[in-house]
């Protein structure tokens, strides 16, 4: 980690790697957890695998959706790590997002009490990684791994 371009975000969630895992790769528990409630979120593209689509649009009301993200995935390793990007978008063009561009690691390792869940977020200047933290990256990051939580240990019954 370069503290000077990344900001980061380390958990422990109480459920199996396994259902972590789901809850990013399934659509429908996605669309859960994705976005600070209570603002919805509606996947269009989940396509978990390097080069696939992940695309998502959001709504305060539950009826009118905007665009959220239009991002590609660089690296799915099965239940291990995730890596994408929205500087390229799901059709692989070059894109010049707004508030700012990342590419996002995310890592799942086995935990004694569920799983050791790993935010890297890396940013292409300081001045990308501090509007980005002023944003509120640690508020939404924590927010929404809290609310993945909540997804992946009601789920491991299922």
């Amino acid at each position: 980690m370069n503290p000077d371009l990344d900001l980061a975000l380390n958990r422990v969630i109480r459920a199996p790697r396994a259902a972590v895992w789901r809850a990013w790769t399934d659509p429908a528990r996605l669309a859960q957890w994705w976005l600070p409630a209570p603002t919805k979120c509606r996947v269009d593209r989940l396509e978990a695998r390097p080069g696939g689509g992940l695309v998502t649009r959001m709504s305060d009301d539950g009826v009118t959706y905007a665009p959220h993200m239009d991002a590609l995935f660089l690296v799915v390793d099965d239940e291990e790590r995730i890596v994408f990007t929205n500087a390229v978008d799901s059709a692989w063009r070059p894109t010049n997002p707004d508030p700012v561009a990342l590419t996002a690691e995310i890592t799942f390792a086995d935990h004694p009490d569920g799983t050791d869940y790993r935010v890297l977020v890396r940013h292409g200047d300081p001045s990308a990684r501090d509007r980005h933290e002023k944003m509120g990256f640690l508020d939404g990051w924590g927010a929404v791994t809290t609310q993945l939580a909540a997804v992946a240990e009601g789920s491991t019954a299922a």
